[in-house]
């Protein structure tokens, strides 16, 4: 009886360039991914870290060099008058804004805090109810940043107030209130009165998400490997 036909590793010029080009990628891809998991888990950390509150009003350029998520306290009076509506803000599905008010620190400076969410009414050309009285006030949360777009785009602020805004910049509010604002703003804590929904997160989906992603890139590269060498051994006669 002939003996079986030997198997010699004999890959194809193009076994080799798709595995050349296709292997690094994903591979990279999915150390993209545990890296961006180590990332969220790092945020997800710093919005669970507790601590003593950093006073805002006592140096407020110093906002800016804090962690995200720092415990703050501010104390100023709220510019009613002057307050922004983020668009485009969703939340269980459901488009809404998030109420930005100015807390005037002192006679130049002011924080802007986070009052939480409001739903959109779409059944009549209106902007939600967000009236705060301007009395002096001690507020808490957390120090966060504002929504950041994927891409950069220009936006003209519209004249009257509220305003509308989507995805402005520190420097444009600032422009608008005709006052410095300080670095970051404050994510009202859910104890605070004269708020909205707030029920802060620091992302909508956590690293277990990143690291799933990180697995289906390996098990690719894994299956890549193995059709590589299927189709490099080859019989001989």
């Amino acid at each position: 009886m002939d003996a079986s036909p030997r198997r010699r590793f004999r890959p194809g010029l193009a076994a080799i360039l798709f595995t050349a080009f296709f292997l690094p990628l994903l591979l990279m891809l999915g150390t993209w991914q545990l890296n961006r998991a180590a990332e969220k888990q790092a945020l997800f950390d710093d919005f669970a870290a507790g601590g003593e509150a950093v006073a805002a009003g006592e140096d407020p350029d110093r906002l800016g060099g804090l962690r995200r998520y720092t415990p703050l306290k501010a104390t100023g009076s709220y510019m009613p008058q002057r307050q922004f509506l983020l668009d485009n803000m969703v939340r269980d599905g459901q488009s809404g804004y998030r109420v930005l008010t100015p807390l005037r620190l002192g006679e130049d400076t002011a924080l802007l805090v986070d009052r939480g969410w409001v739903a959109r009414d779409f059944s009549r050309d209106a902007l939600p109810e967000i009236d705060v009285a301007a009395r002096t006030r001690t507020v808490s949360g957390k120090l966060d940043r504002l929504p950041r777009p994927g891409i950069a785009l220009e936006t003209e602020l519209a004249p009257g107030w509220p305003k509308v805004v989507q995805f402005p910049t520190l420097d444009e509010l600032s422009e608008a209130l005709g006052i410095g604002l300080a670095p970051g703003l404050l994510l009202l804590d859910a104890s605070e009165p004269d708020g909205f929904r707030r029920d802060w997160r620091p992302s909508d989906f956590g690293p277990e998400r990143h690291i799933g992603y990180a697995v289906q890139w390996f098990a690719l590269a894994l299956t890549l490997v193995i059709l590589f060498l299927a189709w490099s051994y080859r019989k001989t006669d």
